[in-house]
């Protein structure tokens, strides 16, 4: 994907996010890594209505060049990037919204995770969400918290894909703007089942060993 691409990867996702109900006002945001840089979404715009020339761009240090002024969640990109390329060196986009289910589990969760393996499709491709205790929005002790626990899920031989950011949202990533998007998506879906279906026990061991037998889940 050239830079072109994606630019208009960026604003097809963002729309189609938006109109979903994934993102609302102006939440969110969605970086891509380039060979030479990065593209992210501008600070406060609305990922409904992105303009692809306006995008922000970023050199590999973090550093402006062209475009609106770029989202303040860029550390935290650079920082998933970093960890999640050790793992998965086609990583190149990462999506962050503030989606209604997934926030609402992380107002009352208790445990290391966001959600248990209740779906196979979950189990397949999302994975482990690791629950970040709240920081503030750019927070870099946050990013760092992030980094680390992707680092530390990789060394166990389960990379991950998501983490939750406690009361925010979720930061999921992938090799391209779509397919982050259907991690997204399965995610979010997976929240909404569980506060439907609160008491669901989680799929036995023999099940997750079946699915990493057969799919090579991440779990």
């Amino acid at each position: 994907m050239n830079e072109s691409q994606a630019r208009e990867e960026i604003c097809r996702v963002g729309r189609s996010l938006f109109e979903r109900g994934y993102v609302h006002a102006t939440a969110g945001n969605i970086s891509v890594r380039l060979d030479d840089g990065f593209l992210i979404t501008p600070t406060d715009a609305c990922m409904g209505m992105l303009d692809p020339a306006r995008l922000a761009k970023l050199n590999l240090q973090g550093e402006q060049i062209s475009g609106d002024k770029g989202s303040k969640t860029l550390a935290l990109h650079r920082q998933i990037y970093a960890a999640a390329c050790e793992a998965d060196a086609h990583t190149r986009c990462v999506i962050h919204t503030h989606s209604t289910h997934c926030v609402a589990l992380s107002l009352n969760a208790q445990g290391p995770e966001l959600l248990p393996p209740i779906t196979p499709y979950f189990v397949m491709k999302v994975g482990h969400v690791p629950l970040v205790p709240y920081h503030r929005p750019g927070s870099p002790a946050g990013a760092q918290v992030v980094a680390e626990l992707i680092r530390q899920h990789a060394a166990r031989g389960a990379p991950i894909r998501a983490v939750m950011l406690s009361r925010l949202g979720p930061n999921v990533w992938h090799e391209s703007p779509a397919a982050a998007m259907a991690t997204l998506e399965e995610l979010e879906e997976t929240a909404r089942l569980l506060l439907l279906a609160p008491s669901t026990p989680p799929l036995p061991e023999s099940a997750l060993d079946e699915l990493r037998q057969t799919f090579g889940a991440r779990w």
